[in-house]
C-alpha cells in the first residue's frame, strides 16, 4: 500500500471518529501517531514534539488568548445594554426599530470582541424580552438575533481569522482589512431585510408605543453617545493600531485588553468575581483552541509526509474543470462539514488539505480565506445542527425551536446571497487590503 493511500485511510477514520463523537484533539493525536509510525517510523515522535512546541511558542497565537479575554471582559461590562437602549429610543417610532437596535448592537459587539457565543447570548438577553413584549414576530426576531450574533466570526477582531492566518500563511492584518466590508455588507443585508419586512408587514415589527419612546431628541443623543463612545474607543484603539501597522495583532489585542479593563473599572463592573470569571473562561477557551491547533498541525505534518494532499490536488486537477467549479466544490464540502463540526476542526484540519489545490489554481488567498469564513458563518445559521439556535433557546425559552429554525433559515438565505456577492465581486474583499497594504 502506498503512503498516499495510507493517508486517505487516515482521513476516513478521522472523520468517522469525529462524527461518532470522539474528542477531536485526542483523535487527531492518536491517529497521527499510529499512521505516522506506520508511514515514517520513529520520526513521528520527533515530529509531534516539534509541532506542539512550535504551536505553543507562536507569538501571533497569543492574540487568541488576549482577544478572548477582551471579549469576556466587555461582555461583563454591560456596555451593549445602554447602546441597545439608546438606538431603541432614537428609532422607537419606526417599524422594526427593535430589529435595528439588535442588529446594530450586535455589529458593534462583533467588532469589539470577535467571538460568537457571547454575542448571541447577550443580544438575546437584551432584545428577546423587549421583542416579545412588543409582539414582534418570533421567527424574524430569533433570526435577527442569531444572525447578528454570528457576525463575530467574521468582523475583526475575529478569533477565527487570527487562527486562520498562520494556517493558510496569510497576513492577519490583510485578513482583518478584507473582512471589514463583507462583515458590514452582511449586517446591512440583515437590517435592510428586517426593515423591509416590517414596512410591508407591520405586524412583524410594529412601532413602540409613545410611552416607550424618547422624551426628547437631546436625551436620545446623550444616551447614544454614552453607549457608543466607550466601545467605539476600544474598537478604534485595538483595530486601528493593528491595521495602521502601529502594533502587531498580539500587541493590538493587549491594547484592547487594557481598554476593556478600563471600561469595566469606569462602569464599576470590575470586581473579583467578574475578573475571575473572565480569566477562567479565557483559559478554558484558549486551552481548547491551542491543543486543537497543536494536534491539527501534527496531523497536517503527517499528511504532508505521507503525500496525501498532493495526491488529492493531482486527482482533482485531473478533471480539468474551471476554477470556479473547484472553488464551489471546496466551499460545498466546508458548508456540509460545518453542520456537525465547529469552525476550529474545519479551519485547522480540512482547509490545509485543499491548500495545494488552491495554490495550483492561483486563487488569491486573502479572498479565499474571507469567502471560507463567510461560509462558516452561514453554518451557524443552518438548521438543524446550528449552535446559535440552542444559544438563543437558552435565553428565550418561550420561542419554540421550530420558530427559531425558520427564522434562522431566512437569514441563511441572506448569508448565501452575501457569499454569491463575494464570489462575483472579489473587490468587496480585496479593496481595503490593496488600498492599505498594496496589491
Amino acid at each position: 500500500m502506498s503512503l498516499e493511500v495510507l493517508g486517505l485511510i487516515l482521513l476516513g477514520l478521522m472523520l468517522t471518529f469525529i462524527f461518532i463523537g470522539f474528542p477531536v484533539s485526542f483523535c487527531l493525536i492518536i491517529l497521527g501517531l499510529v499512521f505516522g509510525y506506520i508511514g515514517i517510523g520513529d520520526r513521528v515522535f520527533y515530529l509531534i514534539t516539534y509541532q506542539v512546541f512550535t504551536t505553543m511558542e507562536d507569538y501571533i497565537l497569543a492574540a487568541v488568548t488576549l482577544f478572548l479575554f477582551m471579549g469576556y471582559l466587555l461582555e461583563r461590562a454591560g456596555l451593549m445594554t445602554r447602546l441597545f437602549h439608546a438606538i431603541q429610543l432614537l428609532s422607537g417610532g419606526m417599524r422594526g426599530s427593535l430589529y435595528l437596535a439588535a442588529l446594530l448592537s450586535a455589529t458593534l459587539f462583533a467588532a469589539a470582541t470577535g467571538i460568537v457565543t457571547p454575542g448571541v447570548v447577550i443580544i438575546g438577553l437584551m432584545a428577546a424580552p423587549r421583542m416579545m413584549a412588543s409582539k414582534y414576530d418570533a421567527r424574524l426576531s430569533a433570526g435577527a438575533i442569531t444572525a447578528g450574533g454570528t457576525l463575530g466570526i467574521l468582523i475583526p477582531p475575529s478569533i477565527m481569522l487570527v487562527v486562520m492566518g498562520p494556517i493558510l500563511e496569510v497576513s492577519i492584518m490583510r485578513l482583518f482589512a478584507g473582512a471589514f466590508l463583507p462583515g458590514f455588507l452582511l449586517s446591512f443585508l440583515f437590517i435592510a431585510y428586517c426593515l423591509i419586512r416590517s414596512a410591508l408587514q407591520p405586524s412583524v415589527g410594529p412601532p413602540l408605543p409613545p410611552e416607550e419612546r424618547s422624551p426628547s431628541l437631546l436625551y436620545s443623543l446623550r444616551e447614544l453617545l454614552v453607549g457608543l463612545v466607550p466601545i467605539s474607543t476600544v474598537i478604534l484603539a485595538t483595530l486601528g493600531s493593528i491595521l495602521t501597522g502601529f502594533a502587531t495583532p498580539t500587541e493590538g489585542a493587549a491594547i484592547g485588553c487594557v481598554g476593556a479593563l478600563g471600561l469595566c473599572i469606569a462602569y464599576r463592573r470590575l470586581n473579583w468575581a467578574t475578573f475571575k470569571d473572565a480569566v477562567f473562561r479565557t483559559g478554558e477557551s484558549a486551552a481548547m483552541i491551542m491543543i486543537l491547533l497543536a494536534a491539527s498541525n501534527f496531523l497536517g505534518a503527517v499528511f504532508s509526509r505521507l503525500g496525501t494532499p498532493g495526491l488529492i490536488a493531482e486527482w482533482m486537477l485531473g478533471f480539468h474543470l474551471p476554477t470556479t467549479a473547484y472553488l464551489l466544490f471546496i466551499l460545498a464540502i466546508i458548508f456540509i462539514l460545518g453542520w456537525p463540526l465547529e469552525w476550529i476542526p474545519i479551519v485547522v484540519i480540512i482547509l490545509p488539505m485543499f491548500l495545494p489545490l488552491v495554490h495550483a489554481l492561483g486563487i488569491n488567498m486573502v479572498w479565499f480565506s474571507i469567502v471560507v469564513a463567510t461560509v462558516l458563518q452561514t453554518c451557524w445559521l443552518s438548521p438543524p445542527v446550528a449552535l446559535s439556535a440552542y444559544y438563543i433557546k437558552s435565553v428565550a425559552p418561550e420561542w419554540s425551536l421550530g420558530d427559531i429554525f425558520w427564522g434562522m433559515a431566512q437569514f441563511m438565505v441572506l448569508q448565501v446571497i452575501g457569499v454569491i456577492l463575494l464570489l462575483f465581486f472579489p473587490q468587496i474583499v480585496l479593496f481595503l487590503p490593496n488600498l492599505w497594504y498594496g496589491s
